[in-house]
């Protein structure tokens, strides 16, 4: 009998819907620091030939001043987006002078925690909002693991194509509850996260690229983790440390846990998180001697401050907080966020993984997606902590919902079922690029020394185990690479307006009459409540 996705496969094949199925949008955020030549983090200020920071569409920073992130525009094809990365990666490196971007998720030997900067946006009521929420990360999770890097993994489908499924499965099932379009595709967004929850402990296994980290990392936590070097520690068989509890973790977000079982409880969840006291933030107060410290003393000051490994998204207007896009215009693309940046590719990512990435997005966008109970989350939680700290050891099982069965195995059944997916996609092109990129995917289920994570380890040995000593090699070998591929008077062109129209931007915002910051910051406190259900037009 057809499945749910081997029907939806076989009506997004026919002719006519072809051009829905090629109309999505991909677009990646690439976070990486500025080093000196030594390998050390950097203590210039964000470069003002990039422009502002505060105001670039394409050049900004996240939680440090010298933690740079790229982003680039949302295009049809993962090709193009990748040339848009490159692009932003030539350009900057013409700015850099001396300094390297680092070529790793997690950071360089970092200095002591008061001389780490945290990012500068300037003096308009905005930029210092953005200032006083990152120095309450500082505050609530320490420095530190404030400056891991990522990719992030922005992915949408055609809105005709949720159309053509609402319209299809309709007249299957006369007798089913009717959803207003809008509701149809933030539903159907939400079983997407569903499924990638189920399913994404095999990108860790397959792309996971952190298995070591600098030995002065922790600050002196208590872990488990064996010395690899006198600077290095690790886990033998780890994939991603950055996406385990040595990486993003605190004790307050520990009991959150949005639903994504529909838009709306999970708007609930976040919105009662971002309006709920939590007594250790409150002891330490919004201010210090008349200074802001954080934004709240809620579980969460702003709803992004929520990490998680896959987020849905609304392109938010100005002035506009995440959940109320999300409340007022329903879910427009997802945001996977628990990439590593793959040190072996000069811009974190290689188009392999793309076009993976690709095919298992759809796969879980168009497969049965069931309500996730919260033993089942448990579980698929349970999972993805076991493949990050132990992907690769021989003998590791997972639990499918029935038994605990083989990660490989697992791991070759799912690629099985992404498969079709694959080929759709591939119909589209007249090519295999698709099938090809899952063969690779294959080969690393079959040879674990293929992964990442293994080859990050086995680099190790020529630079005396020392991740600082692989991860600098890496970084001058990818700057090596951007400077000799200067930009082109054009491109050049391209970027340096983009500079001069964002450093106007951000001083026309600091000459424009400013309220008192205190009141700001009420009034977009008071500004993060829902007026609308999610399915109501």
């Amino acid at each position: 009998m057809p499945t749910l996705l081997t029907r939806r496969l076989a009506l997004l094949a026919e002719e006519k819907h072809r051009a829905v199925l090629a109309g999505g949008l991909r677009g990646i955020e690439r976070e990486t620091l500025r080093v000196d030549r030594a390998g050390h983090l950097a203590h210039t200020p964000h470069p003002g030939a990039l422009g502002s920071a505060l105001t670039h569409p394409q050049i900004t920073t996240d939680y440090a001043e010298t933690l740079l992130e790229f982003i680039t525009p949302a295009e049809n094809d993962i090709g193009v987006t990748l040339a848009k990365l490159d692009g932003i990666h030539r350009y900057a490196y013409s700015k850099l002078g001396n300094e390297l971007l680092w070529s790793q998720s997690m950071p360089c030997t970092l200095p002591a925690e008061e001389d780490i900067e945290i990012a500068w946006y300037g003096t308009s009521n905005l930029g210092t909002l953005k200032h006083v929420y990152r120095r309450g990360l500082a505050l609530r999770y320490g420095k530190a693991m404030q400056c891991i890097a990522g990719i992030h993994y922005n992915y949408s489908l055609d809105e005709r194509l949720w159309r053509v499924l609402a319209e299809h499965e309709a007249r299957e099932q006369p007798d089913a509850k009717r959803l207003t379009p809008r509701a149809f595709q933030s539903e159907a967004y939400l079983a997407t996260i569903r499924n990638f929850r189920r399913y994404s402990w095999l990108l860790m296994y397959l792309f996971g690229a952190s298995p070591v980290l600098s030995a002065g990392f922790l600050r002196g936590r208590p872990h488990k983790l064996e010395t690899l070097s006198a600077d290095t520690l690790y886990l033998p068989y780890a994939t991603s440390l950055r996406m385990s509890d040595l990486g993003y973790q605190n004790d307050a977000q520990s009991g959150l846990r949005p639903h994504e079982n529909c838009l709306d409880s999970y708007v609930a969840a976040l919105t009662k998180a971002v309006n709920q006291p939590y007594e250790p933030y409150a002891k330490l107060g919004t201010k210090r001697d008349g200074e802001w410290i954080q934004l709240s003393t809620n579980v969460l000051q702003i709803e992004n401050e929520y990490y998680s490994t896959i987020r849905p998204k609304r392109v938010i207007q100005t002035g506009e907080r995440p959940i109320q896009a999300l409340c007022a215009r329903g879910v427009q693309y997802i945001e996977v966020r628990c990439m590593d940046v793959d040190p072996f590719e000069p811009v974190g990512i290689s188009e392999t993984a793309g076009r993976f990435l690709d095919a298992f997005l759809l796969f879980c966008a168009l497969e049965e997606s069931p309500q996730i109970t919260p033993e089942q989350s448990a579980r698929y939680t349970e999972n993805f902590a076991r493949t990050v700290k132990e992907g690769r050891r021989p003998g590791l099982t997972l639990h499918n919902g029935d038994a605990e069965v083989p990660l490989p195995v697992w791991g070759a059944d799912l690629l099985e079922r992404i498969r079709p997916a694959a080929a759709l996609l591939d119909t589209l092109r007249g090519d295999s690029i698709h099938g090809d990129a899952l063969a690779a995917q294959m080969r690393k289920l079959n040879d674990p020394t293929l992964t990442p994570s293994a080859q990050v380890l086995e680099a190790l040995k020529s630079h005396g185990n020392s991740f600082n000593a692989f991860a600098l090699a890496q970084s001058e070998q990818h700057a090596a690479y951007f400077r000799s591929h200067a930009p082109s008077a054009e491109e050049a062109a391209y970027f340096d307006g983009l500079a001069a129209v964002s450093l106007a931007e951000q001083a026309e915002m600091e000459a424009a009459p400013q309220s008192n910051f205190d009141d700001y910051v009420a009034a977009y406190r008071n500004s993060n409540l829902c007026q609308s259900k999610q399915d109501a037009d």
